[in-house]
Parts: C-alpha cells; structure tokens; sequence
C-alpha cells in the first residue's frame, strides 16, 4: 500500500496502562473467602505464611497455624502469592 503524502505514518501515541486498577480489594476478599494459603513477601526479605483474615487501607491480618496471628502494613508487603500446596 504506497504512502499517502501528508499522513502521518504511524505516529499513533498508545495511551499508558493506568497505575491503579483498583482491583486489590476485591483479589484479597476473595483470597480471605476462601482461605487460601498465600505467601506474603516483606520488604526485609522475610517470607510470612498463612492466609488472609482481614486487610483495610493499610494493612493486613495473617492468620498462621505455625505461629501467632501478624498485623502487616501493606508498604512493607514486596508480594502476595498464592501456594501452591492446599491448607
């Protein structure tokens, strides 16, 4: 298809993913609904295990069977993942 003169090429700008995609809320209710086991990484590099009882704006509850129940601030959470072996 030749060239039309005066039209841009493909000088189309792509719109940037959006920073929040405010679906945080609803991955972690469903993680708490159903008890999943999740591992939380923090930011000193510890690994926490257990599943997700309770979370707010700024924290979480991590209820253990291994130790004591932990309140953890979300800004020191690097991850969440789901593991892979059942409760």
């Amino acid at each position: 298809m030749p060239l039309q003169p005066g039209k841009p090429t493909f000088n189309k700008k792509r719109t940037p993913p959006p920073d929040e995609t405010f679906e945080e809320a609803t991955y972690l209710k469903s993680l708490g609904e159903k008890q999943k086991v999740v591992s939380l990484k923090l930011a000193d590099g510890e690994v926490v295990r257990g599943w997700i009882e309770y979370y707010d704006k700024n924290m979480v509850r991590v209820t253990r069977e291994d130790g004591p129940n932990l309140f953890i601030f979300k800004h020191e959470i690097v991850y969440i993942a789901e593991d892979a072996k059942k409760k």
